[in-house]
C-alpha cells in the first residue's frame, strides 16, 4: 500500500520563501534608512550647542548641507527599497497567479462554492499590503530598539518614559486587534457574499426581471449589504476608539517627553539641545506603533485574503510535465464507476460499459437519472468516487488535460462563450488553429453561413456571455468548437436543446461526418430524434445502467408492449359504447 505523501508547503509560501532576497534587500535598506534618520537628532543637537553659541555661520552651513546630504541619501534608498517591493510583488503574481486561476477551476470541478473570482482579489489585496506600507511598518518595527537604545544612552529616564510608552501603545494595539478583528472578518465576508450575490443576480438577469423577483433579490442584497455595514461600523467604532487612546497616549508621551527633557536641563544634566534631539528620537521611536494602528485594517484584510488564498491552493496540485500519449483511436470503456455528490448520496451506481471506436452511442434516461454528470466523467472534469473512466486504456482524469484536451470535443447543457470573436471561441484561442480549420468546424456544425450574415462575420466580437447571438446560434458555436480538428473523441450532451429544425439537421449531418470519420461520439439527449444514427443506446435510471447494447434491442425493449386481443375488444367496447 503507498504511504501519503507528507503535506507539502502551499504555492504561496513558497513564493514568499523564494522571495526572501529582495526581502532581505528591503530590510537592509530600512536598516540604512533608520540610522540616516539620526542625522536630524545630531544636527538639532549641534545646533543649539555648537552654533548658537558661537554663532558660526560657516559650522551652520556645513552642519545644514551635510545633514540636507543625508536625507538625500536616505531618500534615495527608500526610493530603491519601494523598486524592490515593487519588484517582489511582480514576482510575487508571476509564481502564483497562473496557480490562483488554475485553482479557482479545479475548485469549481470539485464543487466547492466558495470557489470564484474572489480569490484574485485576495491576491491583489495580498500582494499590495506585503509591497506597500503595511509592510514598510513591520521592517520599520524591528529598529525601535536602535533609537531607544540612543536615548537610554543620552539619559536613562528618557529612555525608560519612551519604553514604558512603547508598551503600552504595544498593549492598546493588541487590544484592538482583539475587539476589532472579529467584526473585521463579518465585515469582509459579508461584503465577499455581496459581491458574489450581486454578480449572480447579474448573470441571471433575464430571469429577475421576467419574473419581477428584482425587489425581493435587492432585498436579499441589501441584507447581506447591511451586514457588511454595521459588522463594518462597529469594527470602526472599536478602531476609532482604541486608536484615539493610542492617540492620546501618543501625545502624554510627547509631554512627559519635553518635562523629562527640562527637568534635566535643569538639572545641568543635559544640553538644552539634547530637548529637542529627544522629542525626535522619541517620535521615531514610537512612529511605526502608531504606523501599525493606522494601516491595522488593510493588515488585516490581507492576513484574510493570505489564509483564503492557503485554503483555496491546499489541495492544488500543479501540472507536471507527464509523457505525451498518442492520439487515441476512441476506444471508451467505464470501469465500475461510482460517482457521490458532495453531500455523500450516490448519483451513478456501479456503471460498466464501453464502445468501440468510431461507435455512436446515445445515452437517455429521465431528468434527475444521471446523464449529465456521466459525460462530465467521460470527459474527465469530475473524477469518479471509485471505478475509472478509460480512452485508449488511460484514465481520462489523470491525462494531461492540454494533450486530452486537443483530442476530445465536449459540449456541455449550458453553451458558454468567451469574450473575443467567434472566430477565437470556435478555435478555443488555440495560437496554431489556421483559419480553414476554423472554417471546416464551423461548417461541418452547419454555422458558417450564419457567421458570415454577421456584419464583421468571423471576427464579430463576443460580450462575457456571447449576448451577440441567439440561445440556438451560440449552441451551434459550442458544437463548431467541439468539433475543431476532428477529434476521435465528442461527447455532446443535449446538443439539440435550443436548435430549430434547420440547426438540428445540421447537427445530424455533422454526426453523420464525425462517424465517417472514424470519431467516437457520446450524445445525452431526451429527443430519440436526434439519435437515428447510433450504433447502441445506455439507458440511466436513477444513477443506474438499466439498458445498454445495439439500438434497435434497446428500443424494442423499451416499446410498450401490444394489448392482448381481449383487451382489445374490451377497449373496443368501451369506446363504441
Amino acid at each position: 500500500m503507498q504511504r501519503p505523501s507528507p503535506k507539502t508547503e502551499s504555492l504561496l509560501i513558497t513564493a514568499l520563501r523564494e522571495g526572501r532576497t529582495p526581502l532581505m534587500a528591503a530590510a537592509g535598506f530600512s536598516l540604512v534608512t533608520n540610522a540616516l534618520y539620526l542625522a536630524l537628532p545630531i544636527y538639532t543637537n549641534q545646533v543649539f550647542t555648537r552654533v548658537l553659541s558661537s554663532e558660526s555661520l560657516a559650522t551652520l552651513t556645513v552642519l545644514t548641507f551635510g545633514t540636507v546630504f543625508v536625507f538625500v541619501i536616505s531618500g534615495l534608498v527608500d526610493v530603491y527599497r519601494a523598486r524592490v517591493l515593487s519588484g517582489f510583488g511582480v514576482q510575487i503574481d508571476q509564481r502564483v497567479s497562473s496557480h490562483v486561476f488554475s485553482a479557482l477551476f479545479e475548485g469549481i470541478v470539485r464543487r466547492e462554492p466558495q470557489a470564484g473570482a474572489q480569490a484574485l482579489r485576495d491576491l491583489d489585496q495580498f500582494r499590495q499590503t506585503v509591497t506597500g506600507p503595511g509592510i514598510n511598518v513591520l521592517f520599520d518595527l524591528p529598529w525601535m530598539p536602535l533609537y531607544l537604545g540612543v536615548l537610554f544612552f543620552i539619559d536613562p529616564l528618557v529612555g525608560l518614559i519612551t519604553l514604558l510608552g512603547g508598551l503600552v501603545l504595544m498593549l492598546l494595539a493588541f487590544i484592538q486587534d482583539k475587539t476589532s478583528r472579529p467584526a473585521l472578518k463579518a465585515a469582509n465576508d459579508a461584503a465577499i457574499k455581496s459581491y458574489a450575490f450581486t454578480e449572480a443576480g447579474l448573470r441571471n438577469s433575464e430571469v429577475v426581471r421576467a419574473m419581477g423577483m428584482l425587489d425581493h433579490i435587492g432585498g436579499q442584497w441589501a441584507g447581506f449589504r447591511a451586514t457588511a455595514l454595521d459588522q463594518g461600523s462597529q469594527a470602526n467604532d472599536q478602531s476609532d476608539f482604541w486608536g484615539n487612546a493610542i492617540k492620546l497616549v501618543r501625545m502624554c508621551i510627547q509631554v512627559l517627553i519635553i518635562g523629562a527633557g527640562a527637568y534635566l536641563i535643569i538639572q545641568q544634566q543635559i544640553g538644552a539641545g539634547m530637548l529637542f534631539a529627544n522629542m525626535i528620537l522619541s517620535s521615531r521611536a514610537l512612529a511605526p506603533i502608531e504606523r501599525v494602528v493606522g494601516t491595522w485594517p488593510a493588515l488585516i484584510a490581507a492576513s484574510q485574503a493570505y489564509e483564503r488564498l492557503n485554503q483555496l491552493l491546499a489541495d492544488y496540485k500543479p501540472t507536471t510535465p507527464t509523457m505525451s500519449l498518442p492520439r487515441p483511436k476512441g476506444l471508451l470503456t467505464v470501469e465500475a464507476v461510482n460517482f457521490a455528490a458532495p453531500n455523500g448520496r450516490l448519483i451513478l451506481t456501479g456503471l460498466n460499459f464501453g464502445i468501440l471506436p468510431g461507435e455512436f452511442l446515445g445515452v437517455v434516461g429521465s431528468s434527475g437519472a444521471g446523464k449529465s454528470t456521466l459525460s462530465r466523467l467521460l470527459m474527465g472534469i469530475w473524477k469518479p468516487f471509485s471505478g475509472v473512466v478509460r480512452l485508449d486504456g488511460s484514465d481520462v482524469f489523470a491525462w494531461n488535460r492540454k494533450e486530452f484536451g486537443s483530442h476530445v470535443g465536449y459540449l456541455p447543457q449550458d453553451t458558454e462563450l468567451f469574450a473575443g470573436s467567434i472566430r477565437d471561441n470556435i478555435a478555443r484561442f488555440l495560437p496554431d488553429v489556421r483559419d480553414d480549420e476554423v472554417v471546416a468546424a464551423a461548417t461541418a456544425a452547419g454555422v458558417h453561413d450564419m457567421i458570415l450574415r454577421l456584419p464583421e462575420g468571423y471576427e464579430t466580437e463576443l460580450g462575457g456571455t456571447g449576448m451577440v447571438l441567439s440561445v440556438g446560434q451560440r449552441q451551434r458555436v459550442g458544437l463548431a468548437r467541439a468539433l475543431l480538428r476532428d477529434p476521435p473523441l465528442v461527447v455532446l450532451d443535449e446538443p439539440n436543446a435550443n436548435l430549430d429544425a434547420h440547426g438540428e439537421d445540421a447537427l445530424l449531418k455533422a454526426l453523420r461526418s464525425l462517424k465517417a470519420k472514424g470519431s467516437t461520439i457520446v450524445v445525452v439527449s431526451h429527443k430519440p430524434s436526434i439519435l437515428v444514427d447510433a450504433d447502441k443506446l445506455l439507458v440511466l435510471k436513477d444513477g443506474r445502467l438499466e439498458m445498454f447494447g445495439p439500438r434497435a434491442a434497446v428500443l424494442e425493449k423499451l416499446a410498450p408492449p401490444a394489448p392482448k386481443p381481449a383487451i382489445r375488444h374490451i377497449k373496443a367496447a368501451e369506446a363504441g359504447g
